[in-house]
């Protein structure tokens, strides 16, 4: 069965069965195990005693990989029991004078947490929510921002959850080192830079349309809106604002460090190389390490928390990344019996698209439709990069570097703005949460945004693939955005000058 059509099915399934179930965890099991009969000729025993043999070897590969997970995980519960939050909440209450600023805070506090969207989208809902009421700005349009701060910044930021998961995709033995591909992938993800170039259009015109503007009416005509009961985060520290900060900038610093440590920068290395030859996972699970390290000296000395408290939030921590890590643990072992020691899925797709100029030009286009709508159906960016990103590598190989990270690019993008629009998503839920909106009220005002920016990444791709530039696309990604955003503030000027006559 190897290296035939049979090869497809265990992706194939996977998909299927997350299209229709919305259950990613089952739907890959089942693809992996389809895959494993494939393999062991229909046998059961063999096929369970595969799978577990792949998922064993993945899970040993991949071990720095979950230790980040875990480590961030305590740090996220840390800061979110420390009362920092709340803290920063108090200070902007106070040092913000208007509506424009309550919402350009908001994306400011969204980008600086990029370190992981669930904590991103529950703290900044709650720290910003009463300045946003104050400014009588409504709990959609928070959700909003909150939302496009998340997964988007994440998906750019190259010490974060998500970059750990992209890396760690990539086939074993792929030949690319998993977070330079990443570090290429950034410029061309163009879903997550318009959609901030988008949000920032928005907050400074402070224009609105569509579904959000309609929204935004009804509740200043009612003068009120519904609401989600209030829930706010747990938190009993004492807590200053420095408390959120210098924990994640320590954590950004030490896991640079480890990442040069582990290039061999004390051997000689100069720092370009280091980073090139870093090992990306391992140094992420020291920075994290050491960085709990300073956050414990830190709320020790200054009494933040007890250390019954802090010891209680190793717990709370861990077990807020088990979804992730479940999804990862699963990817990875599809990857496995999708690879060349197994049915070597690369090299039949490669033999049937690798003649078609016509077919790899429309590859970042394709990836990017068949992402979002993936993403969208089973409300997972993850699940969505563990089966497409090896499915893309087996089709581009790696001999044309640029054009593999914009396809891969084209797939994260894809993934994020099916996230991003999925009302089944776990950071669409917890946007709605944190901002204590109606969640399909969250949902329907958003999807309009996102397709805006959707079209203009279609567009891009379109031009990357046929010109093989990925700066090329993005140039003419923005361009199309501006256009449209130019023809929205027309509209809206001229609506306001009818209402003014």
């Amino acid at each position: 069965m190897s290296s035939t059509i049979f090869s497809l099915i265990p992706p194939i399934v996977a998909i299927a069965l997350a299209l229709i179930t919305k259950e990613v965890y089952l739907s890959l099991l089942i693809g992996i195990l389809s895959g494993a009969l494939l393999f062991t000729g229909g046998n059961p025993l063999f096929a369970v005693e595969e799978t577990l043999g792949i998922m064993a070897v993945k899970i040993g590969d991949n071990a720095n990989i979950l230790l980040f997970l875990a480590f961030l995980g305590i740090l996220v519960a840390l800061i979110t029991k420390s009362g920092a939050s709340g803290a920063y909440g108090d200070w902007a209450s106070k040092s913000i004078k208007s509506k424009r600023g309550a919402l350009l805070a908001t994306a400011a506090l969204g980008t600086v947490i990029f370190v992981d969207d669930y904590f991103n989208c529950l703290t900044v809902g709650t720290v910003m929510r009463p300045v946003t009421d104050k400014y009588k700005i409504s709990r959609a349009k928070l959700a909003y921002v909150i939302d496009a701060t998340a997964a988007p910044i994440c998906i750019i930021a190259p010490i974060s959850s998500w970059a750990a998961a992209v890396g760690s995709s990539l086939p074993e033995n792929s030949g690319v080192d998993g977070f330079s591909l990443f570090l290429r992938t950034i410029p061309f993800n163009l879903y997550a830079l318009l959609t901030l170039v988008f949000m920032v259009f928005l907050i400074v015109t402070q224009i609105d349309f569509g579904a959000m503007k309609s929204y935004n009416e009804r509740v200043a005509r009612k003068g009120e809106e519904t609401m989600d009961a209030d829930n706010p985060l747990p938190s009993g520290g004492r807590g200053k604002v420095m408390d959120l900060i210098l924990p994640i900038v320590v954590l950004i610093v030490l896991c640079i460090c480890a990442m040069l440590y582990t290039g061999g920068i004390l051997d000689g290395v100069n720092l370009i190389d280091a980073f090139a030859g870093c090992d990306a996972a391992r140094s992420l699970a020291l920075g994290s390490f050491f960085a709990l390290v300073f956050t414990f000296a830190q709320y020790m000395i200054r009494r933040v928390l007890t250390f019954n408290e802090f010891c209680e939030c190793f717990t709370v921590g861990v077990k807020a990344m088990i979804p992730a890590i479940m999804i990862l643990c699963l990817a990875w072992t599809l990857s496995g019996i999708c690879s060349a020691d197994y049915l070597d899925i690369g090299g039949y797709v490669g033999a049937v698209v690798g003649g078609s100029a016509l077919v790899l030009s429309l590859l970042p286009c394709i990836f990017f439709l068949v992402a979002l709508g993936l993403a969208f159906s089973t409300g997972t960016s993850w699940g969505t990069f563990g089966i497409l990103i090896p499915i893309a590598m087996a089709i581009t190989g790696i001999e044309d570097i640029n054009m593999l990270a914009i396809t891969i690019a084209s797939i994260l993008a894809g993934a994020v703005c099916g996230d991003h629009i999925s009302p089944i998503s776990d950071t669409t839920i917890l946007a709605s949460a944190g901002a204590q909106c109606k969640h399909l009220n969250h949902v329907s005002t958003q999807i309009p945004y996102a397709m805006v920016v959707a079209a203009c990444c279609v567009t891009g791709y379109l031009v990357a693939g046929i010109t093989r530039n990925g700066w090329l696309g993005l140039a003419v990604g923005f361009v199309v955005l501006m256009l449209i955003l130019a023809v929205i503030l027309k509209k809206e000027k001229s609506r306001a000058a009818k209402i003014r006559r």
